[in-house]
């Protein structure tokens, strides 16, 4: 009698022990969710606050649609259209370029290489996220630069309006970041088809399929979702890039152009922060809130896209 009375408070002790620590589990959750929640909160609210004050003083079509940048000039001017599509046009054709190359990349260490090669191929990838991006930067100043000055120099031989660059360029710029994406857009392409289920496979291949029409048509497809993830996330990491941008674009405010010099959103930041005073480092914020706005709505796309695609499979 007494060992089962000591049997049912020990349950009773264990019990309380596990509610205890369920409840204090919650609470470590609630307090990181919050934490997040807040974390993008007071973000959202510092950028608009740094960032609005510029627009009331300039005005709002002024910045967006004006295409001088001169801060330093006796009347200063405040257009900021071509360092917009800069960012546009550079990251899409980054994605354009990068995202064909990764998929493929992926595809081949998900279904075609075998175990010695996965092996070698992967940490090679995984060696590229892991590079700085400055050193990318370095990297595209001594010999992506050069190349792209001798193809100027042979495309507008003989010119006598076009402004040479000596290679730093929106063209050395792209292919930097269509590099520099290719990491991120590997590993989730390559994971999400490896998380096909084995019988979208074996029906394909039963139906008479081959192998890679199986991987293209019923793979792919099957990894949709994750693809699209890959590639959200490689325009949020090619829009975001600034150190090696910097090095390889000219950082000149010019219509987005293979051969011309060009400035990015964030490189315009990086270049003028150190200098700047008054309405234009109130501008370089207002810059920094365009930028953010861009992001916010690539989440919000991704988010919806996401949420068809389950829809759709669901």
């Amino acid at each position: 009698m007494e060992a089962k009375n000591i049997s049912v408070m020990g349950d009773r002790d264990s019990g309380w022990k596990k509610a205890a620590v369920e409840k204090a589990a919650q609470f470590i959750f609630m307090a990181c969710a919050i934490l997040a929640v807040a974390a993008v909160g007071f973000i959202t609210l510092y950028m608009i606050i740094s960032g609005a004050p510029a627009i009331g003083r300039v005005g709002l079509k002024n910045i967006l649609f004006g295409t001088e940048w001169m801060p330093t000039a006796a009347e200063p001017k405040y257009g900021i259209l071509y360092v917009i599509l800069t960012s546009i046009v550079g990251t899409f054709l980054a994605i354009l370029i990068g995202m064909p190359i990764g998929i493929l990349t992926a595809v081949f260490l998900a279904e075609v290489a075998d175990k010695r090669v996965a092996a070698a191929v992967r940490p090679a990838v995984e060696l590229l996220a892991g590079i700085p991006s400055v050193i990318y930067g370095l990297l595209g100043i001594y010999l992506l630069n050069p190349l792209m000055y001798k193809l100027e120099l042979k495309l507008f031989a003989g010119s006598d309006t076009h402004r040479f660059t000596g290679g730093a360029n929106l063209l050395s710029a792209v292919l930097v970041l269509a590099i520099m994406i290719l990491p991120t857009v590997i590993n989730i392409s390559e994971t999400y088809i490896r998380a096909v289920k084995p019988g979208v496979r074996e029906a394909s291949l039963a139906l008479g399929a081959s192998h890679l029409q199986t991987v293209f048509k019923s793979v792919l497809p099957a990894a949709k979702p994750g693809i699209v993830t890959a590639a959200v996330l490689g325009v949020g990491r090619a829009m975001g890039e600034a150190m090696a941008v910097t090095l390889v674009s000219g950082s000149s405010v010019n219509l987005p152009l293979p051969f011309r010099s060009v400035r990015f959103l964030t490189t315009a930041i990086v270049s003028e922060m150190g200098y700047s005073q008054g309405t234009h480092r109130q501008m370089l914020f207002t810059i920094g809130l365009v930028l953010f706005v861009f992001i916010m709505l690539l989440n919000m796309a991704m988010s919806r896209i996401l949420k068809e695609g389950a829809d759709a499979n669901g």
